[in-house]
């Protein structure tokens, strides 16, 4: 049994294990499980249970001040996932206790031997500098990929040399699918038939449906593969296929994916022919529906955006990314945009976006509020995106679908429940349902996890409070 994944993890890339252990000042030794662990903080409890008090992904260090079961023990480490365990040797063991190497390495769990000379803040601190160090090179990393990658886009054949400066810098290959899932361009060194077929598949899987996903990944022979819808009303798709999952590709892949956007966007002058005879007509008397339709059929989308980086043509940038030409800013850090609702929207860097629901032209002035409100909520909850929803009436089976993902874990319906009924305080809800307080924040990230929501929006709360009143 591996560890999960963190539920959360601090601004930082984690350090594997193996760069702990090479440090010879602190004089670790690795005594059970890989080395390869991904570890995102140092924690130390001398709990007989530390499960309520761990998060996911840490160093947990103890000296084994209460470790009287070492089999339960280690279960309940890995069950809160730990990424692993390090053990202090003296004051109250000479030795690492045989039935806790045992226990972790029947879990897999990896256990370090803490040697008496060695303070567990050393090797907190000394966590801390490598993850600061991993985080700089990540950034420069970054940095000097964004420049090649702007580098590339002014050459003579600008999309070749974006694709050919992806794979170079993500160390694989990079590919622009057509609509039909061809390959329009390609480069980087080959990869095995079954990944190209892989990455095709995952092409296949995003694109400008509406409410459909604008990204998509998975493995295949070894290899990290990845699909990004390209923005514009071409629908064209970036697969990208690598060895390794390093911090920073998918940062490195987004700018890619605006640099593709506007370099496959169809030629401005005919967008500003067609808008032209749009307002024309507009101003001589037709309904804004029938002007619509002559710049595309519909159904639409209104998005409204706040931030940007402060450049003059920020606003321009973020069109070309949404692939529109129709935009307007009524602030210097706002823009309204409107797009067919085909077209994926996804966050983009600096920005943060409220989208409408897709409305027909009739219905744009409706559209407009609501994308007015969904920024809005963006800028209260701090998400970088969020979409009009229409909670309308609770149906049982509306109820039950939104509360799927919770079935079969009645101990998360009854904190949710209780939880919401007292106002979301986790002292009442840790005092009615007699367990500790943290153990109701554990359930309840838990429960956002799974749901997938933003459980500090009180419209999520007050939408799940009504699915269970009626599920």
């Amino acid at each position: 049994m591996s560890a999960q994944e963190p539920a959360s993890t601090p601004p930082a890339p984690p350090v594997p294990l193996a760069a702990l252990l090479a440090r010879r000042d602190l004089g670790l030794r690795l005594l059970a499980g890989p080395e390869d662990a991904a570890l995102h903080w140092v924690h130390t409890s001398e709990m007989a249970d530390p499960y309520p008090y761990l998060l996911g992904g840490e160093l947990l260090m103890t000296a084994g001040v209460q470790l009287s079961d070492p089999a339960r023990y280690v279960e309940r480490v890995v069950e809160a996932g730990a990424a692993a365990l390090g053990f202090g040797v003296t004051p109250v063991y000479d030795t690492v206790p045989a039935e806790l190497v045992e226990a972790c390495t029947r879990h897999g769990l990896p256990l370090i031997e803490v040697p008496p000379q060695t303070p567990f803040t050393a090797v907190a601190r000394a966590l801390w500098r490598l993850m600061a160090q991993a985080r700089l090179q990540e950034l420069r990393r970054v940095t000097e990929a964004q420049q090649s990658l702007a580098t590339a886009a002014a050459r003579p054949a600008p999309v070749p040399a974006v694709l050919g400066a992806l794979a170079s810098r993500l160390g694989g290959r990079a590919v622009l699918f057509a609509p039909d899932g061809t390959q329009s361009a390609a480069a980087g060194r080959p990869i095995p038939d079954a990944a190209s077929r892989a990455l095709a598949d995952l092409a296949g899987v995003v694109g400008p449906r509406p409410g459909g996903p604008a990204t998509a990944s998975g493995n295949s022979g070894g290899l990290r593969l990845a699909a990004y819808a390209l923005g514009g009303a071409d629908a064209l798709t970036l697969g990208v296929a690598s060895e390794h999952h390093e911090p920073g590709n998918h940062t490195i892949a987004g700018v890619a994916v605006v640099l593709l956007s506007l370099l496959t966007a169809p030629r401005q002058a005919a967008d500003s022919a067609v808008r032209d005879a749009a307002l024309v007509r507009l101003l001589l008397g037709d309904s804004p529906a029938d002007t619509a339709r002559i710049l595309d059929p519909g159904p639409w989308t209104v998005v409204h955006a706040r931030g940007g980086d402060g450049t003059p043509f920020a606003a321009a940038a973020l069109a070309a990314a949404l692939g529109t030409p129709l935009f307007e800013t009524p602030e210097a850090t706002a823009v309204r945009l409107l797009l067919p609702a085909s077209t994926a929207v996804v966050a983009q860097p600096d920005w943060t976006l409220g989208i409408s629901a897709p409305v027909e032209a009739r219905d744009l002035a409706a559209a407009d509020t609501q994308a007015a409100r969904a920024v809005r909520r963006a800028l209260t909850t701090r998400k970088p995106l969020v979409r009009h929803r229409d909670a309308g009436p609770f149906s049982a089976d509306a109820a039950r679908a939104r509360l799927a993902p919770l079935a079969g874990s009645p101990a998360l319906v009854e904190t949710l429940r209780t939880w919401l009924s007292l106002h979301g305080n986790w002292d009442r809800t840790a005092a009615a349902m007699e367990i500790h307080r943290n153990t109701v924040r554990q359930r309840i990230a838990r429960v956002g996890t799974l749901l997938d929501e933003d459980l500090d929006d009180p419209d999520v709360r007050m939408e799940l409070w009504f699915a269970l009143r009626h599920g």
